[in-house]
């Protein structure tokens, strides 16, 4: 939801999505040639602050979605500092941190090009851009009923957690743990109805199997690819010649 409404409240929102696409694939291409951290930071210096101040994405919003991936990321770069040793038993070792390094920094790179993107784009225009680009239908029609469970998800939560607020379920710890287990064996069924609900709906609008959205039009789709494509050169060029 969070993703969502940033992406509606986007300053970008009125840009082609294609524009926006053809930006985050120059800052993936660039995160994948560049080397060395100078090439890394500036780079993701520049993708950061396009979504914050380009596209004016709120920067605890921003901060918020970034967090998971960070979080899996440090988890992850902190699993390959342990390693067996000539006797094969587990130790620290640093002889990974040059990749863990370049890993790392890469991989926020990649991380502020893909947020950039979703954070200023609203799923119909994904889903329109990826139509566009020959996706198979049946990837996009499970991309949208998982987005729509999300919201039917959290409708049902939020429904049950203000129930048992209302009727004191969470006046104490054992009454919370009580609360909380209730929840979580309802959840199952109050979904299974709803996607059932949902379901039900689709075929009452004679659904064959493929979603559609009424197309956005976007005048000045061609300054704003010239735009995007003139940034994503900027960034090929700091990845390139930090090769050289």
């Amino acid at each position: 939801m969070l993703i969502e409404s940033s992406a509606y409240t986007s300053r970008w929102r009125d840009v082609a999505p294609a524009a926006k696409a053809l930006f985050a694939l120059a800052g993936f291409v660039a995160a994948w040639l560049a080397r060395s951290p100078v090439a890394y930071a500036l780079l993701t210096a520049m993708l950061v602050l396009a979504a914050l101040l380009g596209a004016r994405v709120q920067l605890r919003n921003y901060v918020a979605v970034a967090l998971p991936p960070l979080g899996f990321l440090l988890l992850s770069c902190l699993t390959m500092l342990f390693g067996p040793d000539a006797n094969g038993h587990w130790n620290v070792t640093t002889t990974m941190l040059p990749t863990i390094e370049h890993l790392a920094l890469r991989s926020f790179a990649m991380l502020a090009a893909m947020l950039g993107l979703v954070l200023t784009t609203p799923l119909p225009d994904l889903l329109a851009l990826l139509r566009k680009l020959r996706t198979p239908e049946l990837l996009l029609d499970l991309m949208v009923l998982c987005y729509r469970m999300l919201f039917v998800m959290r409708q049902a939560w939020d429904e049950s957690i203000t129930a048992q607020t209302a009727r004191l379920g969470y006046g104490s710890w054992r009454q919370a743990w009580r609360s909380t287990g209730l929840l979580a064996g309802q959840m199952a069924v109050q979904v299974w109805q709803r996607a059932a609900a949902l379901q039900t709906a689709a075929d009452a609008r004679v659904y064959q199997g493929t979603l559609r959205f009424l197309p956005t039009a976007y005048p000045q789709a061609g300054r704003q690819m010239a735009s995007a494509a003139l940034a994503g050169a900027l960034m090929l060029a700091i990845a390139l010649g930090d090769r050289l």
